[in-house]
């Protein structure tokens, strides 16, 4: 069955598309916990990230390097912070978070509610920069 992220990369369902490849694909979160927090998958559906073949992995990471250099010009961060859980789809994925400390990595806090013009501004801004 395929995932939401698989449905994602298909067109079945919309994203605030920020770059792909042939490979990958990045988008904004749509329950960010900072803004232009950022998803980046392989389009091939693989439930755990250590899963995935050796070289597309450091592929997928490369390709998450060129989107947080993009994000960190957009938006005004001291970092951006990279982390992997891999529990709430099951679709290996990487978060981008802007971050200022550690704490702005901390799933447990409210998720923002930016409107549907934010996303598309964000989008097309960090897009730009890839």
């Amino acid at each position: 069955m395929a995932t939401i992220f698989s449905k994602i990369v298909k067109g079945e369902i919309p994203a605030w598309k920020i770059a792909e490849d042939e490979r990958f694909f990045a988008f904004l979160d749509i329950n960010p916990l900072a803004v232009g927090h950022t998803l980046v998958i392989p389009k091939k559906e693989t439930d755990y990230i250590f899963d995935i073949d050796d070289q597309e992995l450091a592929d997928m990471m490369v390709f998450a390097k060129k989107v947080a250099k993009a994000i960190k010009k957009v938006v005004p961060c001291t970092k951006i912070g990279v982390t992997v859980i891999g529990l709430e789809v099951p679709h290996a994925h990487i978060h981008l978070i802007p971050i200022n400390s550690i704490y702005d990595m901390d799933f447990s806090k409210p998720k923002l509610k930016p409107e549907k013009e934010d996303f598309a501004k964000l989008c097309m801004e960090i897009g730009s920069n890839v």
